[in-house]
């Protein structure tokens, strides 16, 4: 996936672009300056997550601890690989649903990931924008493309 975030936290706001490369035993994401340079790496699989910006690396047992750890928040990178999928991660998940049948808001561990734009007016079309909040945190992210692997 190819787009661009924007993160509000403890009163600060920052952006950057996103490349997210996710499958099935790890997950690479690189955030990006505004001229498309790498300005941090995360990578995770079974067994550790990875931080690499500048010349610092960071390393924890999982991203969401890690992220904690640099960062000051955590994202639910189990989680959010089905939500810009458009797909509740859970059967616990909380969902409404537009007129075409797909999810308008959804509500998962303390999460509220709200869909406020489509690819199309298609019933099984892909999120576009979509923002993810929490009492202390907001996310919003702009999906710009799909490649898609079968691998």
């Amino acid at each position: 996936m190819n787009g661009r975030i924007s993160v509000k936290y403890d009163g600060k706001r920052d952006s950057a672009g996103l490349r997210w490369t996710h499958q099935l035993q790890n997950d690479e994401i690189l955030l990006l300056t505004p001229l498309g340079q790498t300005a941090a790496r995360i990578y995770r699989d079974d067994h550790e997550a990875t931080l690499d910006e500048s010349n610092r690396h960071y390393q924890d047992k999982d991203v969401e601890s890690l992220m904690m750890q640099v960062l000051g928040w955590r994202l639910q990178l189990d989680s959010l690989h089905r939500w810009v999928l458009g797909q509740p991660a859970a059967s616990d998940a909380l969902v409404e649903r537009d007129k075409l049948g797909r999810i308008a808001v959804q509500y998962q561990d303390g999460w509220e990931v709200r869909y406020l734009k489509y690819a199309d007016d298609k019933a099984d079309s892909l999120p576009t924008r979509m923002q993810m909040s929490r009492p202390d945190l907001q996310l919003t992210l702009l999906i710009d493309g799909w490649e898609w692997n079968p691998k």
